[in-house]
Parts: C-alpha cells; sequence; structure tokens
C-alpha cells in the first residue's frame, strides 16, 4: 500500500506541473494578444517637416486616419496667441481638419485663407476658429511636439500644452 500512495503522489504532482506549465504558456499567449500590433504603434506618430514649407503654404497630411492641416502663416494672415505654434521666427496654424458640426472635411481656400465646409456652410478662418454657420467650436488641436524643425503628431509637448491650457 505504501508503493500506491508514492505513485499517486508522483502522479498528482506529474499532473500539478503539467497543468501549470499549460496556465503558464496560456496566460504568456493572452498577454501577447494584448499588445498593439507594431503597426498600430508606429501610426501612433506623424512627423511633419517644417523646414520646407514656404509662407502661405497649406500642407494635409494624415494622422491616426484622420486629416491634419498645416499652414505656415504669412505677415498678412490673422495670427492668433491661442492657437498657433512658433516656430523659430514663422508661425503655423495646426488642426484637425473635420468640421466639429457634423465632422465633414472642409476644404481650404488659399486665396481668402478660410476653410469652406461643404455640408451647411461652415466656414473656419486659418486658426481653425468657426466664423460663420452651424459649427459649434472651432476645430480641434491634435497632440504634438516640437522637435526642432519638425512637428510630431501623437506626442503632448509644452507647446500643445500650453494651447490647450494644460501648461
Amino acid at each position: 500500500m505504501a508503493e500506491n500512495v508514492k505513485r499517486r503522489d508522483f502522479l498528482g504532482m506529474t499532473l500539478g506541473g503539467v497543468a501549470a506549465i499549460g496556465v503558464g504558456a496560456s496566460l504568456v499567449a493572452m498577454k501577447s494578444s494584448w499588445d498593439p500590433l507594431p503597426s498600430v504603434v508606429s501610426a501612433g506618430f506623424t512627423t511633419v517637416d517644417l523646414s520646407s514649407m514656404q509662407d502661405g503654404e497649406y500642407r494635409q497630411v494624415e494622422y491616426r486616419g484622420t486629416p491634419v492641416y498645416v499652414i505656415k502663416k504669412t505677415a498678412a494672415m490673422q495670427q492668433s496667441a491661442e492657437r498657433d505654434v512658433v516656430v523659430g521666427d514663422s508661425s503655423y496654424s495646426v488642426g484637425i481638419q473635420i468640421c466639429t458640426h457634423l465632422g465633414c472635411i472642409p476644404s481650404y481656400n488659399s486665396d481668402v485663407a478660410e476653410f469652406h465646409c461643404a455640408c451647411h456652410g461652415g466656414r473656419f478662418d486659418a486658426c481653425g476658429r468657426q466664423i460663420f454657420g452651424p459649427p459649434p467650436a472651432p476645430m480641434a488641436i491634435p497632440p504634438f511636439k516640437i522637435d526642432g524643425t519638425k512637428l510630431v503628431l501623437g506626442e503632448e509637448g509644452p507647446e500643445y500644452l500650453k494651447l490647450v491650457g494644460k501648461a
């Protein structure tokens, strides 16, 4: 009878060890499925080189599937201390180019330096502030930081925190 008890203990410990290894492997697999894919991690940041932009130039880039505009302001354009980003001696306007009324994408008219939303006639100035029509709020400012002459969308830098009032 002593032999059966030892054999039973051995089988129990073996079964417990196999079960523990199975649980560990399952946890590792679950953790790796929770991690974001490398393509998602790399899509989190978009870099815009500001050094090549000319005065008055409008540029649209895609950040996390949404259009973001960058405008290098001229001296004649309206300046806004609350919404303009200053890099060196140049002033830029940055915003998510989506109308705050119904989510349409307004087009930029460089002749009058305004965004026009075709859905309901909303208009925004070059800073992204609503100036006419039904949009209830200005265009949103995406999180960004300034790295030399580059604008990195996706990181909250001190310039962004100052603009959104969190600094």
